[in-house]
Protein backbone atom coordinates (compact mmCIF):
# COMPACT_ATOMS: atom_id res chain seq x y z
CA UNK A 1 0.00 0.00 0.00
CA UNK A 2 1.06 3.80 -0.37
CA UNK A 3 2.19 5.29 2.44
CA UNK A 4 0.71 9.32 3.51
CA UNK A 5 2.08 11.95 2.23
CA UNK A 6 3.84 14.25 4.67
CA UNK A 7 5.56 17.59 3.78
CA UNK A 8 9.23 17.12 5.48
CA UNK A 9 12.92 19.09 4.52
CA UNK A 10 14.32 18.31 0.83
CA UNK A 11 15.09 15.04 1.09
CA UNK A 12 12.16 13.37 1.87
CA UNK A 13 9.12 15.54 0.54
CA UNK A 14 6.69 12.21 0.59
CA UNK A 15 5.22 9.37 1.95
CA UNK A 16 6.82 6.10 0.15
CA UNK A 17 3.71 4.56 -1.71
CA UNK A 18 3.71 1.10 -1.87
CA UNK A 19 1.24 0.52 -4.42
CA UNK A 20 1.15 1.15 -8.21
CA UNK A 21 0.04 1.67 -12.02
CA UNK A 22 -0.26 0.12 -14.49
CA UNK A 23 -2.00 -0.73 -18.54
CA UNK A 24 -2.62 -3.40 -20.48
CA UNK A 25 20.64 5.89 -26.87
CA UNK A 26 23.28 4.44 -25.94
CA UNK A 27 24.41 5.52 -21.85
CA UNK A 28 27.12 6.06 -20.09
CA UNK A 29 28.98 2.69 -19.97
CA UNK A 30 28.26 2.62 -15.90
CA UNK A 31 24.21 3.39 -16.42
CA UNK A 32 22.46 -0.25 -16.08
CA UNK A 33 20.45 0.44 -19.40
CA UNK A 34 17.84 -2.47 -20.24
CA UNK A 35 18.94 -3.00 -23.35
CA UNK A 36 21.84 -2.05 -26.06
CA UNK A 37 19.73 0.90 -27.72
CA UNK A 38 20.14 1.15 -31.25
CA UNK A 39 22.12 4.13 -32.77
CA UNK A 40 19.23 6.02 -34.13
CA UNK A 41 18.24 6.75 -30.58
CA UNK A 42 19.76 9.35 -28.66
CA UNK A 43 20.95 9.61 -25.91
CA UNK A 44 18.47 10.89 -22.71
CA UNK A 45 19.57 13.56 -21.49
CA UNK A 46 21.05 13.28 -18.02
CA UNK A 47 22.77 15.99 -15.07
CA UNK A 48 26.20 16.25 -14.30
CA UNK A 49 27.62 14.61 -11.29
CA UNK A 50 27.58 16.66 -8.35
CA UNK A 51 29.86 17.90 -5.96
CA UNK A 52 32.50 15.02 -5.41
CA UNK A 53 31.12 12.67 -7.56
CA UNK A 54 28.09 12.58 -6.09
CA UNK A 55 24.61 11.50 -8.13
CA UNK A 56 22.59 14.31 -9.37
CA UNK A 57 19.40 15.46 -7.92
CA UNK A 58 16.56 16.88 -10.05
CA UNK A 59 13.76 19.01 -8.32
CA UNK A 60 12.33 20.92 -11.40
CA UNK A 61 12.84 22.01 -14.41
CA UNK A 62 13.44 25.76 -15.33
CA UNK A 63 10.84 28.19 -14.45
CA UNK A 64 11.84 30.76 -17.37
CA UNK A 65 11.11 28.12 -20.46
CA UNK A 66 7.48 27.94 -20.59
CA UNK A 67 4.67 27.06 -18.96
CA UNK A 68 6.18 22.98 -18.96
CA UNK A 69 4.80 20.52 -16.10
CA UNK A 70 5.60 16.68 -16.29
CA UNK A 71 3.07 14.42 -14.06
CA UNK A 72 5.05 11.83 -12.71
CA UNK A 73 3.44 8.71 -11.19
CA UNK A 74 5.10 5.74 -8.82
CA UNK A 75 4.52 2.31 -9.69
CA UNK A 76 4.98 0.90 -6.58
CA UNK A 77 5.49 -2.36 -4.90
CA UNK A 78 7.26 -3.75 -2.27
CA UNK A 79 9.75 -6.73 -2.57
CA UNK A 80 7.40 -9.09 0.08
CA UNK A 81 3.96 -7.83 -1.36
CA UNK A 82 3.26 -10.92 -3.69
CA UNK A 83 1.10 -12.68 -1.17
CA UNK A 84 -1.01 -9.87 -1.27
CA UNK A 85 -1.28 -9.69 -5.07
CA UNK A 86 -2.06 -13.24 -5.02
CA UNK A 87 -4.97 -12.56 -3.00
CA UNK A 88 -6.16 -10.04 -5.42
CA UNK A 89 -5.22 -6.97 -4.52
CA UNK A 90 -4.45 -4.63 -7.57
CA UNK A 91 -1.01 -2.72 -7.43
CA UNK A 92 -1.69 -1.55 -10.84
CA UNK A 93 -4.32 1.04 -12.18
CA UNK A 94 -5.05 0.20 -15.99
CA UNK A 95 -8.19 3.37 -15.67
CA UNK A 96 -5.47 6.08 -14.98
CA UNK A 97 -2.93 5.05 -17.84
CA UNK A 98 -5.93 4.95 -20.44
CA UNK A 99 -7.33 8.26 -19.10
CA UNK A 100 -3.51 9.85 -19.76
CA UNK A 101 -3.70 8.43 -23.09
CA UNK A 102 -7.04 9.64 -23.81
CA UNK A 103 -6.19 13.14 -22.83
CA UNK A 104 -2.61 12.95 -24.63
CA UNK A 105 -0.68 13.69 -21.64
CA UNK A 106 2.76 12.51 -21.88
CA UNK A 107 4.41 11.48 -18.49
CA UNK A 108 7.06 9.88 -16.28
CA UNK A 109 6.33 6.31 -14.52
CA UNK A 110 8.64 5.86 -12.18
CA UNK A 111 8.57 2.04 -11.67
CA UNK A 112 9.79 -0.34 -9.09
CA UNK A 113 11.38 -4.04 -10.41
CA UNK A 114 9.03 -5.74 -8.25
CA UNK A 115 5.81 -4.12 -9.95
CA UNK A 116 7.66 -5.41 -13.03
CA UNK A 117 7.95 -8.52 -12.29
CA UNK A 118 4.10 -8.50 -10.64
CA UNK A 119 2.37 -7.11 -14.38
CA UNK A 120 5.18 -7.59 -17.36
CA UNK A 121 2.69 -6.90 -19.97
CA UNK A 122 1.48 -3.89 -18.30
CA UNK A 123 4.90 -2.38 -17.76
CA UNK A 124 5.93 -3.28 -21.29
CA UNK A 125 2.73 -1.88 -23.18
CA UNK A 126 3.93 1.51 -21.06
CA UNK A 127 7.47 1.03 -21.96
CA UNK A 128 6.89 0.66 -26.16
CA UNK A 129 4.13 3.81 -25.92
CA UNK A 130 5.90 6.95 -26.83
CA UNK A 131 3.70 8.69 -24.74
CA UNK A 132 5.41 7.54 -21.82
CA UNK A 133 8.76 6.98 -20.47
CA UNK A 134 9.51 4.12 -17.51
CA UNK A 135 12.49 5.30 -14.75
CA UNK A 136 13.67 3.55 -11.75
CA UNK A 137 12.25 3.60 -8.96
CA UNK A 138 14.54 0.70 -7.10
CA UNK A 139 13.69 -3.32 -7.05
CA UNK A 140 12.32 -3.37 -3.69
CA UNK A 141 10.65 -0.19 -2.56
CA UNK A 142 13.10 -0.37 0.81
CA UNK A 143 14.50 3.14 1.58
CA UNK A 144 17.88 4.04 0.91
CA UNK A 145 17.91 5.62 4.32
CA UNK A 146 17.09 5.10 8.21
CA UNK A 147 13.73 6.40 9.41
CA UNK A 148 11.73 6.10 5.89
CA UNK A 149 8.61 6.02 7.20
CA UNK A 150 8.60 2.63 8.01
CA UNK A 151 10.15 1.06 5.14
CA UNK A 152 12.44 -1.51 5.48
CA UNK A 153 15.89 -0.40 4.48
CA UNK A 154 18.40 -1.16 1.90
CA UNK A 155 22.46 -1.70 3.38
CA UNK A 156 24.72 0.45 1.35
CA UNK A 157 26.26 -3.05 -0.31
CA UNK A 158 23.13 -3.81 -1.82
CA UNK A 159 21.94 -0.22 -3.08
CA UNK A 160 23.88 -0.18 -6.44
CA UNK A 161 22.70 -3.90 -7.57
CA UNK A 162 18.80 -3.16 -6.53
CA UNK A 163 18.47 -0.19 -8.49
CA UNK A 164 20.66 -2.80 -11.04
CA UNK A 165 17.86 -5.24 -10.09
CA UNK A 166 15.19 -3.24 -11.37
CA UNK A 167 16.35 -2.43 -14.90
CA UNK A 168 16.81 -6.05 -15.30
CA UNK A 169 13.30 -6.46 -14.12
CA UNK A 170 12.24 -3.99 -17.07
CA UNK A 171 14.05 -6.23 -19.99
CA UNK A 172 12.88 -9.34 -18.55
CA UNK A 173 9.38 -7.66 -19.05
CA UNK A 174 10.13 -6.31 -22.38
CA UNK A 175 10.42 -2.66 -21.72
CA UNK A 176 13.07 -1.85 -24.87
CA UNK A 177 14.52 1.59 -23.17
CA UNK A 178 14.39 2.78 -19.11
CA UNK A 179 15.45 5.78 -18.64
CA UNK A 180 18.34 6.54 -16.78
CA UNK A 181 16.68 8.48 -14.05
CA UNK A 182 16.17 6.79 -10.31
CA UNK A 183 13.56 8.28 -7.83
CA UNK A 184 14.17 6.93 -4.23
CA UNK A 185 11.65 5.05 -2.30
CA UNK A 186 9.79 8.13 0.06
CA UNK A 187 12.11 10.64 -1.45
CA UNK A 188 14.22 9.54 1.14
CA UNK A 189 17.79 9.74 0.54
CA UNK A 190 21.42 10.94 2.23
CA UNK A 191 24.76 11.70 1.09
CA UNK A 192 25.99 8.13 1.23
CA UNK A 193 23.30 7.14 -0.67
CA UNK A 194 23.69 9.49 -3.44
CA UNK A 195 27.92 8.43 -3.14
CA UNK A 196 26.94 4.92 -3.32
CA UNK A 197 24.68 5.11 -6.46
CA UNK A 198 27.11 7.50 -8.60
CA UNK A 199 28.73 4.11 -10.12
CA UNK A 200 25.19 3.64 -11.57
CA UNK A 201 25.49 6.93 -14.09
CA UNK A 202 21.81 8.27 -12.87
CA UNK A 203 19.90 10.95 -12.35
CA UNK A 204 17.98 11.39 -8.62
CA UNK A 205 14.56 12.76 -9.84
CA UNK A 206 12.45 14.54 -6.84
CA UNK A 207 9.45 16.63 -7.51
CA UNK A 208 8.50 20.45 -6.19
CA UNK A 209 4.78 19.74 -5.96
CA UNK A 210 3.05 16.82 -3.93
CA UNK A 211 -0.23 15.63 -4.99
CA UNK A 212 -1.14 14.66 -1.39
CA UNK A 213 -3.11 11.57 -3.63
CA UNK A 214 -1.71 7.94 -1.43
CA UNK A 215 -5.02 7.06 0.43
CA UNK A 216 -7.03 9.83 -0.79
CA UNK A 217 -10.47 9.74 -1.46
CA UNK A 218 -11.19 12.82 -2.29
CA UNK A 219 -10.34 13.98 -5.96
CA UNK A 220 -11.48 17.80 -5.84
CA UNK A 221 -8.89 17.87 -2.77
CA UNK A 222 -5.87 16.63 -4.30
CA UNK A 223 -7.13 18.32 -8.09
CA UNK A 224 -6.50 21.51 -5.98
CA UNK A 225 -3.84 21.05 -4.36
CA UNK A 226 -1.93 19.91 -7.43
CA UNK A 227 -3.03 23.27 -9.03
CA UNK A 228 -1.87 25.64 -6.46
CA UNK A 229 1.04 24.30 -6.93
CA UNK A 230 2.25 23.89 -9.86
CA UNK A 231 4.75 26.70 -11.67
CA UNK A 232 6.57 26.68 -14.39
CA UNK A 233 8.86 23.77 -14.52
CA UNK A 234 7.08 21.81 -11.63
CA UNK A 235 7.34 17.96 -11.42
CA UNK A 236 4.20 16.43 -9.83
CA UNK A 237 4.36 13.45 -7.72
CA UNK A 238 1.62 11.22 -8.12
CA UNK A 239 0.48 7.35 -8.01
CA UNK A 240 -1.35 5.07 -10.05
CA UNK A 241 -2.67 2.41 -7.91
CA UNK A 242 -6.45 0.99 -7.46
CA UNK A 243 -6.10 0.38 -3.68
CA UNK A 244 -4.35 3.47 -1.96
CA UNK A 245 -4.67 5.69 -4.39
CA UNK A 246 -8.53 5.50 -5.71
CA UNK A 247 -8.63 9.01 -6.41
CA UNK A 248 -5.77 9.76 -8.68
CA UNK A 249 -7.56 9.06 -12.05
CA UNK A 250 -10.47 11.59 -11.60
CA UNK A 251 -7.97 13.97 -9.67
CA UNK A 252 -5.95 14.01 -13.16
CA UNK A 253 -9.21 14.19 -15.32
CA UNK A 254 -9.77 18.07 -13.46
CA UNK A 255 -5.91 18.91 -13.45
CA UNK A 256 -4.78 18.57 -16.96
CA UNK A 257 -8.12 20.82 -18.73
CA UNK A 258 -7.40 23.46 -15.49
CA UNK A 259 -3.47 23.48 -16.42
CA UNK A 260 -4.00 23.69 -19.98
CA UNK A 261 -6.42 26.92 -19.76
CA UNK A 262 -3.48 28.50 -18.05
CA UNK A 263 -1.08 28.23 -20.84
CA UNK A 264 0.70 25.05 -19.57
CA UNK A 265 2.07 22.11 -21.59
CA UNK A 266 2.60 18.46 -20.18
CA UNK A 267 6.22 16.44 -20.81
CA UNK A 268 8.08 14.18 -19.49
CA UNK A 269 10.55 14.32 -16.93
CA UNK A 270 13.41 13.98 -19.85
CA UNK A 271 12.65 16.97 -21.10
CA UNK A 272 12.92 18.81 -18.50
CA UNK A 273 16.12 18.03 -17.29
CA UNK A 274 17.31 18.41 -20.95
CA UNK A 275 15.63 22.67 -20.08
CA UNK A 276 17.90 22.13 -16.95
CA UNK A 277 20.71 21.27 -18.78
CA UNK A 278 20.79 24.05 -21.40
CA UNK A 279 20.56 26.78 -18.98
CA UNK A 280 23.28 25.82 -17.35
Amino acid sequence: MTIRVRRVAAACALGAALTACGAPSAPHASRPAPSAPSAAVSRPPTLAPGPAGLTPVFKNGPRVDGKTVALTFDADMTADEGPRAAKGEHFDNPQLIATLRTLKVPATVFMTGRWADEYPAEARAIGRDPQFEIANHSYSHYAFTGDCYGLPTVSPDRMKADVERAYTAFKKAGVPNAMPYFRFPGGCYDRQALKTLSAVGVTAVQWDVVSGDAFATDSDAVAQQVLEGVQPGSVVVMHCTRSAAPATERAVRMIVPELRKKGYRFVKVSELIGATDRHR
